[in-house]
């Protein structure tokens, strides 16, 4: 028995509106074509794909019902010089959304600080130690960043100590209405914005990007932060395998021409560490973020100190940003090293039971966990290295 070949379903041509397309944008039929199998069926839809920046947005503070409340409870922090900490995650898309808004609220002069859970012990997402902390050092805000939506005790805890709490979140919101925390407000996707809004596909670092962008506005500062900003939501869209359509491919599109010529200190020691090619007139390639740029500052996060990216991210100084880049690289050099032993020991297993023999046709999937990696990423009490 042999695995089944894939099987191709091909659109028909639309001759007749494939060369309406083309006469509108000066595009061959066959390219014509191809936006028609895309669902880009009009001349118009057509010319906005090719220049996303010609369709108009809504307002942000439309699409989402909490943004003025967020704005308005950050602005009186800012104003009272209130304790700020930034909760984030320990991905790419968290360590972007943390840096994003760390740089806005000191540049707003915001008194900010950030945490972000441990992963070996803590898991994802902000929790009661974090909250506790917080209300230990008199933090009177908590911003969350990619986490928080489905975090109802620690965020009732929260606000049981009256700290508030902002989440911005892009992840699914609880089915249950009652498990929705109950915070100040809440800026995510999935939660009271429609469906078809451009904002629909935003990941978390897009969240933060809307917050901070808006939040710049009120305090008269856009034109200072816009340009890093946008360098760091292309870095975290990227990264996170966001969908690169509607704002997001808009965004990217501007931002990748923005990153090859970047003028955060970070990113620029961050892209001469990994000797990325970047074209200043075409602008940075997506592929030069997904395999160059964002798994060193994965990496960080999955056997690092997320510390080391938030830091490289947000400093100022070009000497220490190369010293933090350098790490990324050396981290990155050994999270290649472990994966590639992991996949020596799976080829090796696999080889193990074909001898004994296992047969891939009719087992279709199957799943190999190394036991001593399962107790490093997710503490219990250790066994015998094995496979299973």
């Amino acid at each position: 028995m042999s695995l089944p070949q894939q099987r191709w379903q091909i659109f028909s041509p639309q001759t007749d509106l494939a060369k309406s397309i083309a006469d509108a944008t000066g595009l061959s039929p066959i390219i014509a074509q191809i936006l028609l199998n895309r669902g880009i069926n009009t001349p118009e839809l057509a010319k906005i794909f090719l220049d996303p920046e010609l369709e108009a947005l809504p307002d942000p503070k439309q699409e989402f019902p909490d943004l003025i409340t967020s704005i308005d409870r950050i602005e009186q922090a800012i104003k009272n010089n209130d304790r700020i900490t930034i909760c984030g995650d320990y991905d790419v898309d968290g360590m972007t959304s943390t840096a994003l808004l760390i740089r806005t609220l000191r540049l707003l002069g915001g008194n900010v600080e950030y945490e972000i859970p441990s992963r070996m012990t803590e898991g994802y997402g902000i929790n009661k130690r974090i909250v506790q902390d917080c209300h230990d050092r008199e933090v009177k805000l908590i911003i969350t960043v990619d986490n928080g939506i489905a975090a109802y005790e620690a965020i009732a805890f929260a606000e049981s100590l009256n700290i508030s709490v902002i989440v911005t979140d892009h992840h699914e919101v609880p089915e249950d209405p009652s498990k929705i925390p109950p915070a100040t407000a809440i800026l995510n996707p999935k939660y009271q914005v429609e469906p078809t809004s451009p904002y629909a596909a935003i990941a978390g670092v897009g969240v933060a990007y809307v917050l901070a962008l808006e939040l710049s506005d009120r305090f008269g500062k856009r034109d200072e932060l816009e340009n890093p900003l946008l360098e760091l939501f292309t870095l975290g869209t990227i990264a996170d395998l966001a969908s690169l359509t509607d704002i997001n491919r808009r965004l990217v599109r501007k931002g990748l021409r923005l990153l090859s010529q970047s003028k955060v200190i970070g990113i620029i020691a961050l892209i001469n560490e990994t000797g990325i090619a970047k074209d200043k007139q075409t602008g940075m390639k997506p592929e030069a973020i997904g395999f160059g740029l964002g798994p060193r500052i994965n990496a960080i996060g999955r056997i690092g100190n997320p510390q080391t990216v938030i830091e490289l991210l947000t400093c100022d100084d070009m000497g220490q940003a190369i010293a933090l880049a350098q790490e990324c690289e050396a981290t990155n050099k050994e999270r290649q090293k472990l994966c590639q032993e992991i996949e020596q020991e799976a080829i090796a297993y696999m080889s193990k039971l074909k001898s004994e023999g296992f047969d891939i046709t009719q087992e279709r999937v199957l799943v190999i966990v190394d036991r001593e990696v399962q107790d490093t990423l997710y503490p219990a009490p250790k066994g015998n290295r094995e496979m299973a």
